[in-house]
């Protein structure tokens, strides 16, 4: 779906600059090298992680010479890789930082919340900052949102798989969806094969989630609009693309 549509959506909206998150794009768990290149190849700008982050053992090597691949900042273990990064895209400075939610998610973290206001008061500032904050709670990344509303550009929830009907800008400026949504297998459960998922969930069965060889494809994404004078969103606005 990436290789073949995001051409078009790029094009289309005269996009600049292009994030994924990328945590499950190796059979549902993790990143290998392979994977990641693939992504930069198609045209992806900068990769973010989530609670998978360390699901395939070979990030550990590859992550530290991957200047578009960012893991979440708030981790208590020490990860290779950085947290949050700048990038110049003609003369504008644009940081993107991966922050990790705390409730639900099965995996122990610093606050988000303590991580993110540590990252404000010591990082290299940007004309722009948009934040993937990987959380499973609407309430907890709604939360966050306004936490931060007017002082970071963009909060993007990821984690869930669908996508939610709640783009906006809040009232000072930042704008904010609860999730993204997915890219990859539509007709199934999170991009796997729906028989796979129904035989652990109905029968408790052991069964490797995978999507399948084929079938239809869903690209979720938003396109964002931010003023580099202000660092403030202008509009923000969902592509959710189902193939036929």
């Amino acid at each position: 779906m990436i290789k073949e549509k995001l051409p078009y959506f790029v094009d289309k909206y005269k996009i600049d600059f292009v994030i994924a998150n990328a945590e499950n794009a190796t059979h549902g768990k993790g990143l290998i090298h392979n994977h990641y290149q693939e992504l930069v190849d198609a045209g992806i700008d900068v990769i973010t992680l989530g609670n998978h982050y360390d699901s395939k053992n070979e990030i550990y090597r590859y992550i530290d010479r991957s200047d578009r691949l960012i893991r979440p900042i708030n981790l208590l273990k020490e990860f290779p890789g950085e947290g949050s990064a700048l990038f110049d895209i003609d003369g504008v400075t644009i940081r993107v930082t991966n922050v990790l939610g705390s409730a639900f998610m099965n995996i122990d973290v610093n606050s988000p919340y303590l991580a993110t206001l540590q990252l404000l008061e010591e990082a290299e500032p940007s004309d722009i900052h948009i934040i993937d904050f990987h959380a499973e709670a609407t309430g907890e990344k709604q939360s966050y949102a306004y936490a931060f509303d007017g002082v970071v550009s963009v909060v993007l929830g990821t984690h869930t798989h669908v996508q939610t009907n709640d783009a906006r800008i809040l009232p000072k400026g930042t704008a904010f969806i609860s999730d993204v949504g997915m890219t990859g297998f539509y007709d199934g459960v999170l991009g796997f094969d729906k028989e796979s998922v129904i035989r652990k969930n109905m029968y408790g069965e052991k069964s490797k989630f995978e999507p399948p060889e084929d079938g239809r494809g869903v690209l979720s994404a938003v396109v964002l609009d931010i003023d580099e004078t202000n660092g403030l969103a202008k509009d923000i606005f969902n592509i959710y693309f189902v193939e036929e």
